[in-house]
C-alpha cells in the first residue's frame, strides 16, 4: 500500500448527511483493505456517526456544510476528522447530567481510547474547528480459507 492515502468529502449540514458520511468512510476504508463487517469498521462507523451528528446538530445553522477527511499514513495511523465552520468547541458534560443527547463526545473519546487512539479538537484558520481521531491501523487477520493456500 502507499505511504499516504487520503480522501475527503464535503456534505450539507443536514441529518441525512450523517448516513452519507458513515457510508463514505466505511467504503473508503474498505477500498484501503478494511472489510466493512469487522469490529474495527463498526467502531469507526459509530465514531463517524457521532462526529457527523455533532457537526449537524451543534452548529446551530452557522455551518452550512461539514467536511470529513480520512488519512492513512504508512499503514500505521488512521486519522478521521470532521470540520465545520462553527467556532464553538464541543463541551464535555458531567456524567451526572441527565439528558437525552449530548453524550457524543463521551462516546467518541471512550471508543477512541479503547482502540488505543486519541481525540483532538483544533481551530481552523477560517474560524471553525476540526474534531479528529487517530487510531492505530490494524487489519483483521484473514479468515482461514479466504484466499490463502488450501489444505488438502
Amino acid at each position: 500500500m502507499a505511504d499516504h492515502l487520503e480522501a475527503s468529502v464535503t456534505l450539507p449540514s443536514d441529518p441525512a448527511s450523517v448516513s452519507a458520511a458513515r457510508s463514505y468512510v466505511v467504503g473508503t476504508l474498505e477500498e484501503w483493505g478494511l472489510p466493512a463487517n469487522t469490529d474495527v469498521a463498526d467502531t469507526v462507523r459509530l465514531i463517524v456517526s457521532e462526529l457527523a451528528t455533532n457537526a449537524v446538530q451543534h452548529t446551530f445553522g452557522q455551518s452550512p456544510t461539514f467536511t470529513v477527511d480520512i488519512a492513512l499514513d504508512r499503514d500505521e495511523h488512521l486519522r478521521i476528522g470532521v470540520t465545520d465552520s462553527h467556532p464553538r468547541f464541543p463541551k464535555r458534560l458531567p456524567a451526572a447530567v441527565q439528558q437525552d443527547n449530548g453524550r457524543g463526545m463521551v462516546i467518541i473519546r471512550w471508543l477512541t481510547a479503547e482502540c488505543g487512539g486519541r481525540l483532538r479538537v483544533r481551530p481552523t484558520r477560517e474560524g471553525g474547528k476540526t474534531v479528529s481521531i487517530e487510531l492505530p491501523w490494524t487489519l483483521p487477520a484473514e479468515p482461514v480459507g479466504a484466499g490463502g493456500p488450501q489444505e488438502p
